[in-house]
């Protein structure tokens, strides 16, 4: 009896089964590199070699930096053209595109069953497609690129279940923050972290990809929902049919580190307080608390329905006298839909600052802080000096909780608004 990342890596290892610290030596069907695959391309120079196992596995993205802020930046990404150019890699998305991971998954090239390395750490993202995504270093991307392989050990399971009916003004974020806060930052390190239950059956893909993208968060080497008819519909709408991929579920009765049980039915938001994701407060404890700037961005909340969610708070209201609305939409899918469906004038109309696709200030890319200032954020991380000064403080929350503060200038139950 295995679990889904026993089966997968399994598999992908060309073995009957593994086990868990078994390792094993996977070949990946995806390569992902981000702004940064420059380092991949030198360390590649000080191998010695341009060969390339299998250019068609290689994907690369411009999104941390988009576009270019400095002379430096402009030559590195110069180098990642010109390399993508010369090797015929044809999945290279240049700085127009959003982040790495939402563009991957929209292009249909995430899929159940695939086995995906990035160089990012939140790539457990793409286990909302029921896919195994793990976050790697420049040098094992590298290695991959030339020999196709990477050596991996299996971790072992943690299994999820979570039941109920979340109460209205309540998201995945708020149910992944809290799980943080009870487990922990270390909480799941190096385990594989199965969503199961009502629940996530009951979420869309966006919401899947949240949870999958928090669980990083947690410690997780990979994270995994269960691959059913909203996968199926998701990737079909992507010209991707059910013969081009293979989903993978866990056996009945497989074994897992622990296993653990949420109702979420009397869940109320969750903030994520300086200057750790696991300071997970409700937001009665820290309601009313200033800010200077608001943040809705970031791989976890700047898809289509999170800009919904919040231009439902925003829409006919203004952003509060001395706060900045900093709005990042993932992709460039993302901003040309809110742009087709008014979404984006109402976000303008409330006073939003809107940036073009990319990683934006969840990266350090604009959004600095001065000593002193307070950002309210959808980011996945609240590191101290994440965003500008390391005097600087940074709360997460969902983008309901986000719209819902820029309104008011200090942090705000977003069921205050419905």
């Amino acid at each position: 009896m295995a679990t889904f990342v026993e089966k997968v890596l399994a598999r992908a290892a060309g073995l009957p089964e593994v086990i868990p610290g078994q390792i094993v030596d996977v070949e990946p069907d995806l390569y992902m590199s981000h702004s940064a695959s420059w380092r991949c391309i030198r360390a590649l120079e000080r191998l010695g070699t341009d060969r390339l196992h299998d250019p068609s596995r290689i994907a690369m993205i411009m999104d941390h930096i988009s576009p270019a802020r400095t002379a430096k930046t402009a030559d590195d990404q110069r180098l990642c053209r010109e390399f993508a150019a010369r090797h015929g890699i044809t999945r290279f998305w240049d700085v127009e595109a959003g982040i790495a991971h939402l563009v991957l998954m929209e292009e249909g090239l995430v899929r159940p069953g695939m086995v995906i390395i990035g160089t990012d750490s939140h790539s457990t993202i793409y286990g909302a497609l029921g896919a195994f995504g793990t976050g790697v270093g420049f040098s094992e991307v590298t290695a991959t690129w030339v020999t196709g392989k990477l050596w991996m050990k299996v971790p072992g399971s943690l299994r999820v279940e979570v039941e109920g009916r979340m109460p209205p003004g309540v998201t995945a974020k708020d149910l992944m923050l809290w799980l943080i806060g009870r487990l922990t930052a270390d909480g799941a390190t190096y385990l594989s972290v199965e969503f199961h239950g009502g629940y996530p059956a009951s979420l869309t893909v966006s919401e899947r990809m949240t949870m999958c993208n928090l669980a990083m968060e947690l410690g997780a080497k990979n994270a995994y929902v269960p691959p059913d008819d909203v996968t199926r519909a998701y990737l079909a709408e992507r010209g991707v049919p059910p013969g081009e991929y293979e989903e993978v579920f866990p056996d009945p009765g497989a074994g897992y580190v622990r296993t653990l049980a949420v109702d979420v039915s009397d869940l109320e938001p969750q903030v994520a307080c300086p200057h750790t994701v696991d300071n997970v407060r409700p937001i009665g404890e820290v309601a009313g608390t200033h800010v200077d700037q608001v943040f809705i961005g970031s791989c976890a909340n700047a898809k289509y329905d999170d800009l919904v969610e919040a231009a439902r708070i925003l829409k006919g209201r203004r952003v509060a006298p001395g706060v900045r609305l900093l709005v990042t939409p993932a992709s460039r899918q993302v901003a040309a839909r809110i742009a087709r469906e008014g979404i984006h004038a109402d976000l303008l109309e409330a006073g939003a600052l809107i940036t073009n696709p990319g990683c934006g200030a969840c990266a350090g890319d604009g959004g600095a802080m001065a000593d002193g200032e307070v950002t309210f954020s959808t980011a996945n991380r609240n590191f101290q000096g994440r965003m500008g000064s390391y005097r600087s403080e940074i709360y997460l929350g969902s983008p309901a909780t986000a719209a819902a503060t820029a309104v008011r200038g200090v942090i705000t139950d977003p069921r205050e608004f419905l």
